[in-house]
């Protein structure tokens, strides 16, 4: 027998802490996830660890949060969703301690391996019980509470690490999260309340083979998308054995999934028609999200020559903005505007955002250059995030938001995925196709190119280098400015491509949706 929609509902008081505690734990996984990356050079200095042992920092976190957040709705239903939710907080807040106190780099990586099981519970179980506890009429404003942790959490990670890490140890960002697990902890036994969905399984009756078989899909997906670029690829054989395993355990998976009684994630929830527009528009808000999250720091730091908490700095206007919008988008949605015109406007100013970008890019490019295109980004984000995750769940019930919102969760870290394996894999191909078409404009015989290097060559004398070691230097220092060029160049080109990826949704969102009926979350019964 299913509860009445209803029964979950919290009013006043009890709904601000259930709230506040969903987005502490939301934010505590979030924030977790971008951390680490400014630290990732004194974790390795003080482990003793090579640039490939360390990405493993990165990757073993992904791979446990994307392989357990499509199984939250399931575990919820096994154990409760108020043990599972307090349970998780547990784990991760102890792994995090583990974390910090980590002798080798290895011990790391497990232990960021179990915080990442933790995590990726939080943000899938925090966006449920926050849909839960609002009446159907408010829940566009729960989406956008809830938006505001998820957007504004990849922002905070990359400034709070880089604070901590200049002023205190690395061990820090990880010791962070102690005492806001156990304040959340003690929150959610006493404020939170499980529906009741029936009876447990019992052991037999569990989908074992197909927790196997999503491990093997996700696992191996994410470790070809976090690892493709600097293994080159299908050049490299277990690269193609796990893209083969990960094809493989998808089909299985799915067929699985479909024959099974009592399936570890209900694929059957995707025959909602808004739930499966929403988790295609989540794909591609996570590709244009944690992509341009990851690739202007880097861009800032490798060219422009940024620390890394100025890096950071560098995004949280971009957050600001769409935490302020949030509330706002929240009423519209409340009040009835179609989700499809608040889509169709993310996708679009998001668009002018790319573009924006691409003309301001140069070797001297300033961070007074940025303000007005972040912030830009931030109004984007604000018009996507809010509608795709509301239209996805809007017409779910019961036991099904829950599913929904593990789908919608799982889409928005493999299309981030997929964003930074492919934007790093484009800006190495192009920067050396750049850098070869640059290089037949730079002649020795060229009387500027003769100019420049002679100026170089002076100013290495003048600091007491010989003639011989100062040409060479100056030849250098060419070299150096052709391969900065290329660089830029191809930052330009995935930001123009990224512009046009946006812009070819459009017509998409305004053309689907009419097939999927008014979606407005207010007439949901």
């Amino acid at each position: 027998m299913l509860p009445d929609e209803n029964d979950l509902v919290e009013y006043g008081f009890r709904r601000v802490i259930i709230t506040i505690t969903a987005i502490l734990c939301a934010l505590l996984e979030i924030v977790d996830t971008t951390i680490v990356n400014v630290a990732l050079n004194d974790m390795r200095g003080s482990l003793g660890a090579s640039l490939t042992d360390i990405a493993w920092v990165i990757t073993a976190y992904a791979i446990a949060n994307v392989i357990i957040i499509p199984m939250t709705s399931w575990l919820s239903k096994q154990f409760g969703r108020r043990n599972y939710f307090a349970t998780s907080i547990v784990i991760f807040t102890t792994a995090s301690f583990l974390c910090g106190n980590a002798d080798n780099i290895w011990e790391l990586v497990i232990f960021r391996f179990i915080q990442g099981l933790g995590g990726g519970a939080l943000l899938v179980t925090a966006q449920t019980i926050i849909t839960e506890s609002y009446p159907i009429a408010k829940r566009g404003m729960a989406q956008a509470i809830y938006g505001m942790g998820v957007i504004v959490g990849p922002t905070l990670g990359p400034p709070l690490g880089g604070y901590l890490v200049d002023n205190f140890s690395w061990p820090y960002i990880f010791y962070i999260n102690i005492p806001i697990g156990i304040i959340a902890t003690f929150l959610t036994i006493i404020y939170v309340r499980s529906p009741k969905y029936g009876s447990k399984l019992k052991a037999n009756q569990v989908d074992w083979i197909g927790i196997l078989l999503l491990t093997m899909f996700i696992g191996s997906l994410q470790f070809v998308l976090e690892h493709g670029q600097q293994d080159d690829w299908f050049d490299d054989s277990l690269i193609v054995l796990l893209s083969v395993m990960s094809v493989f355990g998808l089909i299985l998976f799915i067929w699985r999934e479909m024959t099974y009684e009592h399936p570890i994630v209900n694929l059957r929830v995707l025959k909602d028609g808004n739930l499966r527009i929403g988790t295609i528009m989540t794909f591609i808000m996570g590709f244009g999200l944690y992509g341009s999250t990851f690739i202007i720091p880097i861009y800032t730091q490798s060219v422009l020559g940024f620390t890394a908490t100025d890096a950071g700095l560098l995004l949280i206007p971009s957050s600001i903005t769409t935490g302020i919008m949030m509330p706002f988008i929240g009423k519209m949605l409340q009040n009835g505007v179609p989700q499809k015109y608040l889509v169709t406007g993310g996708f679009l100013i998001f668009f002018v955002y790319s573009l924006w970008m691409y003309l301001i890019m140069t070797p001297d490019t300033g961070s007074e250059h940025f303000f007005w295109p972040l912030v830009v980004r931030g109004f984007g984000l604000g018009l996507l995030f809010v509608p795709i995750t509301t239209l996805s769940l809007s017409t779910l019930k019961g036991k099904d938001i829950a599913d929904g919102a593990a789908f919608t969760g799982m889409t928005r870290q493999l299309g981030g995925s997929f964003g930074i394996a492919i934007i790093t894999t484009l800006i190495a191909r192009w920067t050396q196709q750049h850098r070869i078409d640059l290089l037949p404009n730079i002649s020795a015989i060229d009387f500027k190119v003769q100019e420049r290097i002679h100026g170089l060559q002076q100013l290495f004398i003048s600091k007491g280098f010989a003639a011989n070691e100062a040409l060479e230097r100056a030849y250098q220092m060419l070299n150096m400015s052709v391969t900065k060029q290329a660089t830029v160049l191809s930052y330009m080109d995935v930001f123009i491509y990224l512009g046009v990826l946006f812009l070819i949704c459009v017509p998409f969102v305004l053309l689907i949706k009419k097939g999927a009926g008014k979606v407005d979350v207010s007439n949901v019964h």
